[in-house]
């Protein structure tokens, strides 16, 4: 009897990674990817990494697959953009091993800086795209994608999103596949991508892509459910289980493979039913594809392009049914907020208090743009923030970015932006830069990274040194200060931002979401020495709130002692407790 057991879509594609004989993953963390690699390192036979960011990971997936053996790279949508140097040309080398590329695209920007679709990317770099619908297909689209990648020499991009990735289904567990590792032949003219070579090495793409289109019409995840013929449906992915939810009674093309599409197929069904309409969240890959083989198709006239779709907003959309919903009571606002403790917010304050905008990046320090700090001006991508504020020097002058500084987290810095500071360097900035180093990836969920000491298999490495690293650029100005010591950590601010050559700080303080964080204490208020100042609540620590009287309160249950609010007080009413 097989085993079925209850998985996450993400550990599902993990599964399938592993049923399918794969030797090899790297990645990078990043929402809604992240939980694939930490679910593969329980398969003791795989090899799997933290990369530094994307573009690495892929490139070692590439040479995993040069050498014979299945492998993979695994990121969110915006890590497919760092990785896109290595992914169109891989395109061209085709593999020896399998290669697929896992990429979680985000639609409603759950927690993205946009809502970019993958497709359009796999299109313009003539790679197969499969999408699954559920856990059970995440896990069984892995294996197909290596099958496809192998028989037609192509790496394949297996597209999921956040909805599944993050949710639960059943999945029927296999034994995985004997690992085969193919002989390498050195073969120039397959792999060294020099101009002659491409030239002829894109002549094997196009006919590759040909081949496939003609061929996916007959693959098994490309499938029709005929039903009411009035209206005919083409979908894929997530969208899917919302169409069969919405109109249960339709006939339904779900395919499988979404790029390239399978024209035989397609216009088979289209012939055979009255009303076509292409349901798929983010841009109308599908659709524009279909309408310019002269089939007249219904799309994004009837849904949006942005955001998740949903069963009901489908019924709405295609019946023009008013399902007259219940509206909800409108739910007390809770916005995303730094954790009680958390050493960026020290840093915020800082700021704050000398009225100095930063250039920001990617991280749990983006929220350092809202309320009540509202120090971060901009934040567009990794490593973005050192050559944003590069560019505004070299715009303005040295005296616009007199109260400017980059923000950017260990992780961040260690991804991209250590050229952002190259090029700092190199082209003669004199900005003040500052690394938060909370020794994690924490906002996708606390991995290791090149700096921490620990991989992703949890062998003890050697750990990166910031401080060494700055300093082995030629930046004579690198300090590291504690990121709560609030006194230092401004005057050195205030002397940093004056001179006259780039400078460097790195501010030091574990994530309060680490074990070794964690301190026997805790902060409370005096009531008879506090003047109700609120000098306290300032910096928003959510373990600070007013009391019925409109004093400042401290939640026990909430405060980590990390004593910010200790050194804002002016009246010595905050002390620290035992316990």
């Amino acid at each position: 009897m097989e085993e079925k057991v209850i998985m996450l879509g993400n550990e599902a594609i993990a599964r399938g990674a592993y049923e399918a004989g794969v030797s090899v993953s790297a990645a990078y963390p990043g929402t809604p990817s992240t939980e694939i690699s930490e679910n593969l390192i329980q398969y003791t036979n795989i090899y799997a990494e933290w990369s530094p960011n994307e573009k690495v990971a892929l490139e070692v997936a590439i040479g995993a697959s040069l050498s014979g053996v299945r492998s993979m790279a695994c990121m969110k949508h915006v890590g497919v953009n760092v990785a896109s140097d290595p992914l169109y040309t891989a395109s061209y080398c085709g593999v020896n091993g399998g290669l697929v590329v896992v990429a979680a695209d985000d639609p409603g920007l759950y927690s993205s800086q946009n809502e970019q679709d993958t497709r359009m990317i796999a299109r313009s770099a003539h790679l197969p795209v499969l999408e699954p619908s559920d856990c059970e297909e995440a896990k069984e689209y892995m294996k197909e994608a290596f099958t496809i990648s192998e028989t037609y020499d192509t790496p394949v991009i297996l597209r999921t999103t956040t909805r599944l990735s993050h949710s639960h289904g059943i999945v029927k567990l296999s034994e995985p596949k004997e690992k085969v590792a193919y002989p390498y032949e050195k073969n120039a003219a397959k792999y060294v991508m020099a101009p002659a070579i491409a030239k002829l090495r894109h002549l094997k793409v196009e006919e590759r892509e040909k081949r496939l289109a003609e061929e996916s019409s007959s693959f098994m995840i490309n499938q029709i459910e005929w039903g009411d013929t009035n209206i005919g449906v083409i979908t894929s992915g997530m969208a899917y289980q919302y169409v069969k939810e919405a109109l249960p009674d339709v006939s339904i093309l779900k395919l499988g493979m979404v790029n390239p599409l399978p024209k035989e197929m397609i216009l088979k069904f289209a012939m055979k039913v009255k009303r076509l309409i292409v349901i798929e969240e983010l841009e109308p890959v599908m659709e524009e594809q279909i309408a310019s083989w002269g089939i007249q198709v219904e799309g994004k006239e009837l849904f949006t392009i942005q955001g998740e779709y949903s069963a009901n907003m489908i019924r709405e959309a295609v019946l023009k049914e008013n399902l007259n919903l219940r509206v909800p009571k409108n739910a007390v606002n809770r916005p995303p907020i730094l954790c009680p403790g958390c050493p960026h917010r020290s840093v915020f304050t800082v700021l704050h208090q000398l009225k100095v905008h930063a250039a920001g990046d990617i991280g749990c320090y983006t929220l350092g743009a809202v309320p009540p700090l509202n120090v971060v001006d901009s934040v567009i991508c990794m490593g973005a923030s050192i050559s944003t504020l590069h560019g505004m020097e070299k715009a303005r002058g040295k005296e616009y970015i007199k109260d400017w500084v980059a923000l950017i987290g260990d992780s961040t810095f260690l991804h991209t932006g250590i050229n952002s500071l190259m090029n700092m360097v190199y082209n003669k900035s004199s900005a003040t830069v500052i690394i938060m180093d909370n020794s994690t990836t924490g906002m996708t969920g606390h991995q290791d990274h090149a700096g921490t000491g620990l991989t992703l298999m949890k062998d003890k490495t050697n750990a990166i040194s910031l401080l060494k690293l700055c300093r082995s650029l030629g930046i004579e100005h690198v300090m590291e200060i504690n990121a709560f010591d609030i006194k230092k950590l401004k005057a050195t601010i205030i002397e940093e931002l004056k001179r006259d050559e780039l400078s460097v700080i790195i501010t030091k303080s574990p994530c309060v979401m680490l074990k070794k964080s964690i301190v026997p204490y805790h902060y409370t208020i005096q009531k008879d020495h506090c003047k109700s100042c609120l000098s306290c609540m300032i910096p928003g620590c959510p373990a600070i709130s007013k009391d019925s009287d409109g004093n400042p309160k401290i939640h026990v249950a909430l405060c980590t002692g990390c004593g910010l609010c200790e050194q804002l007080c002016h009246f010595q009413a905050i002390i620290k407790e035992e316990g």
